[in-house]
C-alpha cells in the first residue's frame, strides 16, 4: 500500500490535481471511492482502492461468485492481478476482471456510425460521474489533501443517495405522495 507523504498535496493553483476512482454497482450507486494525484496511472489508482477496501474482499465468503470489475482497455489486467496477488493472494478466488467490449470500426461502419459509440455498460459509470458532477462542491478542486478531496466526493454521493432514499413515488392519479 503506498503512504502519501507532503509531497501529495494538491497544488492550489491546478484544478485538474486530482483523479477520481470510483467503483458502482451496475445501478451506478456507489461501492469505493478514492482520490489519487492526477500523475498516477489508472492501474495505480484502482490498486490503491481496491487495497484500501480489501477487508470487504477478505470477509466475502469463498462460495459465493465472484464479483466482475468491469474495466475499459486503458488498464491492464495481469499487472492488476499480481500486484492485488501481493497484498491478498486469494483475491482472484473473489473477483475477475473483464475489459468492456469495443466496438471495432468495421462494426460501426456496418451499424452506420462513425466517431464515438457509446458502449452500453460503459455508461454505468459515466452516468455516475455526470451525477457526481452536479456536486457544485466537486466542479472545482480547492482541496490541498487527497484526503479532503475524497471526503467531499463521499459527501457528494451520500447527498445523492439520501435524495433518491427521499424521493416522492407516484400514484395512479398523477399526484406525487411521500413513501410511508
Amino acid at each position: 500500500m503506498l503512504v502519501l507523504n507532503r509531497k501529495d498535496i494538491v497544488s492550489t493553483f491546478s484544478t485538474n490535481g486530482i483523479k477520481r476512482h470510483l467503483a458502482v454497482d451496475t445501478l451506478g450507486f456507489p461501492f469505493f471511492t478514492h482520490c489519487t494525484k492526477a500523475n498516477l496511472s489508472d492501474d495505480k489508482g484502482l490498486i490503491e482502492m481496491l487495497t484500501k477496501n480489501i477487508g470487504y474482499f477478505q470477509s466475502k465468503p469463498v462460495n459465493t461468485p465472484k464479483i466482475t470489475i468491469l474495466l475499459d482497455h486503458g488498464y491492464h489486467t495481469e499487472y492488476l492481478r499480481e500486484e492485488l496477488e501481493k497484498v491478498y493472494p486469494q483475491i482472484m478466488t473473489k473477483i475477475r476482471f473483464e475489459l468492456s467490449a469495443k466496438p471495432s470500426k468495421q462494426e460501426k461502419k456496418d451499424q452506420g456510425k462513425s466517431g464515438f459509440v457509446p458502449v452500453a455498460a460503459r455508461w454505468v459509470i459515466e452516468r455516475s460521474n455526470a451525477w457526481m458532477e452536479r456536486c457544485k462542491i466537486l466542479v472545482k478542486n480547492f482541496e490541498r489533501t487527497l484526503a479532503n478531496a475524497t471526503a467531499k466526493v463521499n459527501l457528494c454521493l451520500i447527498r445523492l443517495m439520501v435524495k433518491r432514499l427521499a424521493a416522492p413515488s407516484k400514484i395512479s392519479n398523477g399526484f406525487y405522495r411521500p413513501l410511508a
